[in-house]
Formats: structure tokens, C-alpha cells, sequence
């Protein structure tokens, strides 16, 4: 699972015995599809030495088609369908498209991406550019630290999310903090953790997951279902 879910997990999953196993990845690997797509199955693979479990779940949405690729080995996958974990946050995949179409602008935030300092707001740009100083020239790490302030420029409306974790409060005035440096306007909504909840419990009805069965591939579809398989 994306380690966004850290504590949420820990809250709607708590005494889910069935959960035999789990693996947790560093948010970062949203910026690299390809590393995600590949540590992801790695992972997936290695699942296929056990014979104590019916399914590997992937807390991961389509994540820039990181898990677009995804092949299904001695045991099915089960994903929701989900564009990214906002989907997973709010509740549902039409719930998310109604908050966008509404609010074109809006930027969101979770108490996930508040603690890793991924979201907008000016520790965002003091952890940008320690980690770019570590990989290009100063005068690279200037440019890319301003194209990172530029792409905020699309926005102005900060939403949180949350789902009740014991940070939700201080992450949320985290949150509004990055939104008043920012000059955006801010609001707090509260989230849905029933997607959430039926993926960690197995109840996996078609309309909200794609379940792949052992030796399909998950693929990205274009359509509402954000997700199809191909047959081996």
C-alpha cells in the first residue's frame, strides 16, 4: 500500500485478522510511474511463495498508470477503481468527479500528504529543493523549484480530507496554514472511508473494483471504469 494510507489504515482496518501480510511503499513513488509499476510487482511476485492467502489488495489507485501494467500472478489483484487516492479518500470515483467538476481549482489535501511535505506551501518548496540539491546544479535546482511554484498557479482553492484519524485536526490546520501562504481560499470537507473499509474487508463488488484474476494484466481503460484486464 502507498504509505499516504498510513494512518487510515491503522484506524478502519484495525483487528482485520484476515490481513496476513503487508507491504508498505514511500509516497514518492507517484513521481516515477515506471519504479512504482516495478516495485509494485516485485512485490506482487513474491506473494506467489505463499499459500496462506486468497488475494493481494493494491491501496493504490491508477496513480499516473503506475499500476496500469500490473500482471496477476499465482493470486488475483484486487484495486478500486480509482484514478488516484483522492477517489479513495472521498468515497467513490463520482463523488471525486463531482467535487472537480464543481471546483476546477481545488488542490487536496490529506493528512498522508501533509506529513510528507508533498502538498503546496512553503515547506513544499524548502524539502523541493534539499531533495533537487542532492541531484543537479544550483542553477537546475532554481529552475525546477519555480516550474513546481508555477504549476500551483492553476489552483486557489485548497480542500482537506480526512477520515478521522487522530491527526485529522493538526494536519487540518496544516492545511489551512499552506492555503493562507498561498492566498487560497480553504475549506474542510469530511471524507468517506466505506471505499476504504470494503477493500481492506473483501467486499469487492464490481461497479467500485477490478478484481484480476492470476495470470491477467491490469490495464487502464478510458472510460468510466478506469480499469479492464487482458486475458493471457
Amino acid at each position: 500500500m502507498c504509505s499516504v494510507f498510513e494512518g487510515e489504515v491503522a484506524l478502519h482496518g484495525k483487528n482485520a485478522d484476515h490481513v496476513v501480510a503487508r507491504v508498505d511503499f514511500d509516497i514518492g513513488l507517484h513521481d516515477r510511474p515506471d519504479v512504482m509499476r516495478k516495485k509494485l510487482q516485485e512485490a506482487i511476485d513474491g506473494f506467489d511463495q505463499r499459500n496462506d492467502i486468497d488475494a493481494v489488495v493494491l491501496l493504490y489507485g491508477l496513480c499516473g498508470r503506475g499500476t496500469a501494467g500490473l500482471r496477476a500472478g499465482k493470486h488475483k489483484l484486487v484495486i478500486a477503481r480509482a484514478h488516484d487516492c483522492m477517489t479513495i479518500f472521498i468515497g467513490s470515483k463520482e463523488r471525486f468527479a463531482e467535487k472537480q467538476a464543481a471546483c476546477p481549482n481545488c488542490y487536496f489535501y490529506t493528512p498522508g500528504w501533509n506529513r510528507a511535505r508533498r502538498v503546496p506551501g512553503p515547506e513544499r518548496l524548502v524539502v523541493l529543493r534539499e531533495e533537487l540539491a542532492k541531484r543537479f546544479d544550483p542553477e537546475e535546482v532554481d529552475f525546477l523549484v519555480e516550474n513546481e511554484r508555477a504549476l500551483w498557479a492553476a489552483h486557489g482553492h485548497a480542500v482537506y480530507l480526512e477520515l478521522g484519524t487522530d491527526d485529522a485536526k493538526s494536519e487540518e490546520a496544516y492545511a489551512q496554514g499552506c492555503a493562507k501562504g498561498l492566498g487560497w481560499s480553504f475549506e474542510s470537507i469530511s471524507g468517506d472511508a466505506s471505499l476504504l473499509k470494503d477493500l481492506l474487508w473483501g467486499r469487492w463488488d464490481d461497479a467500485r473494483f477490478q478484481i484480476v484474476e492470476p495470470g491477467q494484466t491490469l490495464l487502464h481503460s478510458v472510460d468510466n471504469a478506469i480499469f479492464k484486464i487482458a486475458k493471457p
